[in-house]
């Protein structure tokens, strides 16, 4: 069984064999000594090492130098620093392409990728494994006995390209055949009657580089996914014929790569990890002054997408996770060149131990010389001499020594909870139900429905937990999904079986509040619209049903009706749903001469709970009012906050509460405590009701007081 340190690991990935020539004047061993000396006066706890150099580990085919990473591993140890131990499939030898040239991937049926940057390779093919596999073993064998070895990394960011090989086709093919039986039943389940695509024998199967048909296309995409789970957990199975007890196996995720389930994918795994990237300097700025249009990519901008991506990472195993990556100093390419102001990486860090980082990791220890990442700032610049950027985080590593197990693997709290759909993200990339402004299909839809939920919930001071469709389906009672998820927002669940619109209707009539936001419903497992009208089976507890919608090519204010009260300005936007009632209560209408012909939120009483239906995607004032009045008070418990500050809590291992408060701006704020705490860092009393001063970009990290 694996066991994490009860500390939060702290630390950087470290590749001293890119950089022995730093500085001339010392020699390779001597600058091994002086990074790991800064590390550990750092308060450095980890360091990741080995998973980018397939070729330094085997120079020729056979030939392996396994011994070059043993000083690394015992200068670490002697000062307490741990390791973690990556696999180097992701980046493939010179030598390796050119012998086996089969094993080049392919972005479409016979366009290879070219050599010269990283996963390029079809790691389904026989010749790859065999290689791969040898390596790992090499590799694992070698320093599995290492005592600073606490864990594996396999591979690194899978799942960057969908590949179009033949022989991966082939056995989509040969899955699909396994699925469905006989071409008769894949006729009829995928529709294929339109446009004459009826196969009359599996050879018919067109390749996917040309699809139009949706039903295809959502089975291609998962087959893909597929393949990258496998490949990871078969790297993890051997893996483990080695580890010893205790060390965990994991790979790290970069949550927006187009082959990744990663609740799948995490489920192969003993942890989850992820690699969140994000902009400082006012990408850091409340209140946040980014555009609702805005498109969150690889890195996000904003104080609530980077929020959003450690709950997403929380929602691969609905557990604590590792950040194996993050900011050093400026991060992606020459032109982009933004490090962050004072204190913006304490923030950071603690916002995603807030919400259940057990490591923080940064990319890289040195900036590059050479390569595509030369001007990717690590924790020391290209003279390799400390600098601000280490003084920031020597701090933190100072705070995180001093915060000691109380704040590992905190459950963080939850006011909110979204479900997510990555099938329906994948079917809305190829076939989106919204446009760009300039009315071109928008591939970005699945999150241009989903984020202003987040936002608007995090905005209004409510903390959110994300759930994976999948999972409500494993293992929980109703009545223990209530529990769990007393507030569940289902925006753009447009792929859902029988089982799940039942098991969401069964939860809100065992005491949950259901909330269906737009294309909710609509289709069934094979991403065919359903026969009923939408929300498909939801319709009864919903009270309110609709076959007609319509895109908004504008924005439409939306005025409060009943209960609800929302904030001046609210908007509907992108959408709008034809919500005609039968048995629910108006909660909202369009201020329209045509579209206020129907609402734009309904509710209804459902057994024990409650079923409101959101026809349209809120702007982030219409949001914000939905969320406060889906979780009138937040747990947090803090009252009255600036614009500029956040709190988030959570529970630690010992039972106690954790609160961070956080200022995100410029301008010192002021806060009331709620409950009698204690500060963490310094061990002074904050009492109820007394004033918290907090500096401009600042977090005080404090727990309830002892009785």
């Amino acid at each position: 069984m694996a066991v994490l340190p009860a500390h939060v690991l702290f630390g950087a990935a470290y590749y001293h064999e890119y950089t022995p020539d730093y500085d001339p004047e010392l020699r390779p061993d001597e600058r091994l000594k002086t990074d790991l000396d800064l590390m550990a006066e750092a308060n450095f706890t980890v360091i990741r090492v080995g998973e980018s150099v397939w070729s330094t580990w085997e120079p020729e085919n056979g030939r392996f130098d396994l011994d070059w990473l043993q000083p690394v591993l015992d200068g670490a140890h002697e000062r307490g620093i741990s390791v973690i131990l990556g696999t180097p499939t992701y980046a493939v030898p010179p030598w390796l392409a050119r012998q086996y040239p089969e094993i080049t991937g392919e972005r479409r049926t016979g366009e290879r990728i070219g050599w010269g940057a990283r996963q390029e390779v079809d790691f389904t093919h026989p010749a790859f494994r065999f290689h791969a596999e040898r390596i790992i073993r090499k590799i694992v064998a070698r320093y599995a006995g290492h005592p600073a070895v606490i864990g594996w990394q396999v591979d690194n960011e899978p799942g960057l390209h969908l590949f179009h090989n033949h022989g991966v086709f082939q056995r989509f093919v040969d899955h699909l055949r396994a699925k469905y039986g006989d071409v008769e039943t894949l006729n009829r389940e995928w529709g294929l009657v339109y446009w004459s695509h009826r196969l009359s024998t599996w050879a018919d199967l067109w390749t996917p580089d040309g699809n139009e048909q949706p039903q295809y296309d959502v089975a291609w995409r998962e087959f893909q996914a597929r393949q990258v789970t496998e490949f990871i957990g078969w790297q993890a199975d051997i893996v483990r014929e080695y580890a010893l007890d205790g060390q965990f196996v994991t790979t790290c995720i970069s949550y927006t790569r187009q082959g990744v389930a990663d609740d799948e994918l995490s489920a192969r795994l003993d942890i989850a990890s992820g690699n969140p990237y994000y902009d400082m300097q006012d990408g850091l700025l409340l209140p946040d002054p980014t555009p609702d249009e805005h498109e969150q990519r690889w890195k996000t901008t904003g104080v609530w997408s980077m929020y959003q991506t450690a709950d997403w990472m929380f929602s691969s195993r609905q557990e604590p996770f590792l950040v194996t990556e993050t900011n050093a100093n400026s991060i992606g390419f020459a032109w982009d060149n933004r490090p962050g102001y004072d204190g913006q990486w304490r923030q950071a860090a603690w916002a995603h131990v807030a919400r259940g980082a057990r490591m923080i990791e940064y990319w890289q220890w040195q900036t590059l010389r050479f390569g595509a990442e030369t001007y990717w700032g690590g924790v020391l610049p290209h003279s390799g001499q400390p600098g601000r950027t280490y003084a920031e985080l020597a701090r933190l590593g100072a705070e995180f020594a001093k915060a000691g197990p109380l704040v590992a693997g905190l459950e963080p709290d939850a006011d909110v909870s979204l479900v997510y759909s990555t099938p329906s993200k994948w079917l809305m990339q190829k076939h989106p139900p919204l446009a760009t402004p300039d009315g071109s299909p928008d591939p970005a839809a699945y999150h241009r429905i989903f984020d202003p939920f987040y936002r608007g919930a995090f905005e209004s001071g409510r903390q959110v937990r994300i759930v994976h469709a999948r999972q409500l389906n494993e293992g929980m009672t109703p009545e223990e999904m209530v529990r769990r998820h007393p507030v569940l927002v289902v925006p753009a669940l447009y792929i859902a079986d029988d089982a799940t619109l039942d098991r969401l209707a069964a939860y809100a009539h065992a005491g949950g509040h259901l909330v269906l936001g737009p294309r909710t419903g609509y289709a069934d497992h094979e991403a065919r619209a359903r026969h009923e009208k939408a929300p498909g089976r939801l319709t009864e507890a919903a009270g309110v049903s609709y076959d007609e919608f319509s895109n908004l090519a504008h924005g439409i204010p939306v005025q409060s009706v009943g209960p609800l009260r929302l904030p001046e300005g609210a908007t509907a936007t992108h959408w709008a749903d034809a919500l005609t009632v039968t048995d629910a209560e108006v909660l909202a209408g369009y201020r329209h001469p045509h579209f206020g012909n129907w609402p734009a939120i309904t509710t209804r009483r459902h057994g024990e709970g409650r079923v409101t239906c959101v026809g349209t995607v809120p702007d982030r004032a219409l949001a914000r009012g939905l969320a406060q009045w889906l979780a009138p008070s937040a747990r947090h418990g803090w009252q009255d906050l600036p614009d500029t500050v956040t709190a988030t809590t959570g529970t630690a291992s010992d039972g106690r509460r954790v609160h961070l408060v956080h200022n995100w701006s410029w301008e010192p704020a002021r806060v009331v405590a709620p409950v009698d705490l204690t500060d963490v860092l310094t061990d002074a009393p904050v009492p109820a009701g007394a004033e918290l001063e907090l500096g401009a970009w600042d977090v005080r990290v404090l727990v309830t007081a002892d009785n």
